[in-house]
């Protein structure tokens, strides 16, 4: 678990199960006015489903992770992150999805091999750079993540969720609404990707795709119709 704005450092906290570590950890976060994200959780496969959702006052956690030993997309009988989210947020939990880089070797070589920066990160909507509008911010899902594709605008009314993808090269892109339980609402391949509610949504994410790979994540708009079960 990291934290956003602490203001000194915090020492680590133990219990005796994964659960109880993850929470004294959030709690003790909490506790300096910061903000704290649970990070990789499939790094070394660590914290499943079930924990993640019995965690308390969480909203951040990472659903890409650019360290090359993090397993973003799953494998196996183990959930990707995006499956992950989806089954959290279909529960009843509200979280939101961050992109970092977890930037380790900024000397020497650039490579696939090796934890450079440059490769997840986060777009925040905010009227000033003053760091706690920041993870304000942050916490109240005012942000997209990215990988590397680059949004001009989100912005949601009481029916529509509007896009705008800020055209990079020749790239392509594809955007899918996404709804409870990882289920595809809409495709749009424009540059401006549009959905428009029909009523029996409980919410609607989206997840833009370039032809290079890349990704840009928007955050979850949550319609009356979602019940929070959020422990």
């Amino acid at each position: 678990v990291n934290a956003l704005a602490v203001t000194r450092v915090i020492a680590p906290v133990k219990d005796s199960t994964l659960l109880g570590t993850v929470q004294k950890t959030i709690d003790v976060i909490r506790a300096e006015g910061a903000i704290p994200h649970i990070n990789h959780p499939n790094f070394l496969w660590s914290i499943d489903s079930a924990t993640l959702f019995r965690v308390r006052n969480d909203k951040l956690f990472e659903i890409f992770n650019g360290h090359p030993t993090v397993h973003n997309l799953g494998g196996g009988d183990w959930p990707s992150m995006e499956e992950v989210w989806d089954g959290l947020l279909s529960g009843g939990k509200r979280l939101y999805g961050i992109a970092v880089d977890d930037a380790h070797h900024f000397q020497g070589e650039f490579s696939a091999a090796r934890a450079n920066p440059g490769r997840g990160w986060v777009v925040v909507r905010t009227p000033t750079l003053a760091t706690a509008s920041i993870v304000h911010a942050l916490e109240a899902g005012q942000f997209y993540a990215s990988s590397g594709v680059t949004l001009s605008d989100v912005s949601v009314s009481p029916s529509t969720l509007r896009i705008r993808i800020a055209q990079q090269g020749d790239f392509k892109y594809t955007t899918r609404f996404i709804g409870a339980d990882g289920t595809v609402l809409a495709t749009d391949r424009t540059l401006n990707p549009t959905y428009t509610l029909k009523g029996r949504e409980q919410y609607v994410r989206a997840r833009i795709i370039d032809s290079g790979g890349a990704a840009a994540w928007v955050q979850p708009v949550f319609t009356s119709r979602y019940i929070d079960r959020t422990p």
